[in-house]
């Protein structure tokens, strides 16, 4: 088991390599929730991250998910 902490509302920056397969760049994402099922991809624990993309303005983008690894959110790394 892992320590898992997400804030629903915050805006969050995930770089391309930070993602499993990315198809665009990096991403802004304003979280509005967290998919607990954990996927296996290359020997880590990932997890579905959605939300609305951030666009320019801070307007609210497209609905998204993607799959990030757990260690984003890992309690020793600064809140975003």
């Amino acid at each position: 088991m892992f320590d898992l902490r997400v804030r629903l509302g915050i805006v969050l920056r995930v770089e391309a390599a930070d993602r499993y397969r990315p198809s665009d760049g990096p991403v802004m994402l304003r979280v509005t929730g967290v998919r607990l099922v954990l996927n296996r991809p290359e020997r880590d624990q990932w997890i579905w991250v959605e939300g609305t993309k951030v666009v320019p303005r801070n307007q609210r983008g497209e609905y998204t998910q993607i799959l990030v690894p757990v260690r984003l959110f890992s309690p020793r790394r600064p809140t975003r």
